[in-house]
């Protein structure tokens, strides 16, 4: 007997549902902790029930984003150096818990987890999230590569529990909430593009912990410039972004805007253009048979002039965007 899945079309965007509801009871540990694993990465799983109760995971992807509901009765999943090493470590789970408490330690530090909050760990090191009670969370398995971030700067964000009603946090969990409500109506490539903004999200989370945002500035402020940069993110393709529009989108001053970002060391103009260089610069890379011409590519990301973009491609990656294209299908 196995595991039951909704899926009965190839159409990507229908969740894979996997449920122990048809198994016997006595079935359902052992399936269970198959699923879990075969679902995130390799994990123990370990239930506190003598009867196990049904438990259910809900899954979608959107590009590189994993997205999975989850419910289940009272359990402890953990991961060692041993998991460690049968792969999987190049991701992060941040985990928005909606019933049920829990507790996750990961580097030397505990988060006490309430509904409404939400928790990152790093598949790469070894953790453990205990349930001591039948829970509901949203997991998203996010790769590390998108996020751009160091080492360290995952471990400031693990162990840690991050609330929802304030600041960058409540930006983050906002943002990752509605995907994950909206998430069956993307087409593959809007899904893509959304993931990665969820990358980046977390990328400020992660500087903000760190301290690499001014630690001179107000919680305020840098709040502030979160959102604006969120704002950004989704407008990027439009070619007539600028500062005056992103100020008056936001409700403040075109002089407070430059002041946002000066404080975090660069002009706004200068960071716009760099986000829109790595994207570009991902979608140069896409495999021949997903590939746009160069010119589509610039285009799709706010470029007007291609030979403009051109040469900020190159000044950014010391080559042309046809060489990079060039490169990637050969690698």
């Amino acid at each position: 007997m196995s595991l039951t899945s909704s899926t009965t079309t190839p159409d990507r965007r229908m969740p894979v549902v996997l449920s122990t509801a048809p198994l016997a009871t006595y079935e359902r540990a052992d399936y269970w902790h198959r699923v879990v694993s075969d679902t995130f990465i390799p994990l123990d799983v370990e239930l506190h029930e003598g009867t196990p109760s049904v438990a259910t995971i809900s899954s979608r992807s959107l590009g590189p984003l994993q997205i999975s509901v989850v419910e289940a009765g009272p359990q402890t999943v953990s991961r060692d150096r041993r998991l460690i090493a049968r792969g999987g470590e190049g991701f992060i789970t941040v985990t928005m818990q909606h019933r049920g408490t829990a507790k996750l330690t990961q580097n030397s530090r505990q988060a006490l987890v309430k509904p409404g909050t939400f928790t990152c760990s790093d598949a790469g090191q070894p953790y453990k999230r205990e349930q001591p009670d039948p829970f509901h969370f949203t997991a998203f398995r996010v790769p590390k590569e998108g996020l751009g971030v160091t080492e360290d700067g995952l471990r400031a964000i693990t162990g840690t529990v991050f609330g929802s009603a304030c600041g960058t946090s409540a930006l983050v969990a906002g943002y990752l909430e509605r995907l994950a409500e909206r998430a069956g109506g993307f087409d593959p490539y809007t899904g893509e593009q959304l993931a990665m903004t969820a990358s980046d999200l977390l990328a400020v989370l992660v500087r903000e912990r760190q301290g690499q945002l001014n630690p001179q500035a107000s919680e305020v402020a840098r709040g502030m410039l979160a959102r604006v940069k969120a704002y950004t993110l989704r407008h990027l393709a439009d070619p007539d972004l600028s500062p005056e529009r992103i100020a008056a989108a936001n409700h403040i001053s075109v002089r407070y805007l430059h002041k946002l970002f000066q404080s975090d060391g660069v002009t706004v103009s200068r960071w716009i253009q760099g986000e829109r260089l790595e994207r570009c610069r991902r979608d140069l890379s896409l495999p021949s048979r997903t590939a746009s011409s160069v010119s589509a590519v610039a285009h799709r990301w706010g470029f007007v002039s291609s030979s403009h973009f051109s040469r900020a491609f190159r000044a950014a990656y010391a080559m042309s965007p046809r060489e990079w294209q060039s490169r990637s299908k050969v690698d």
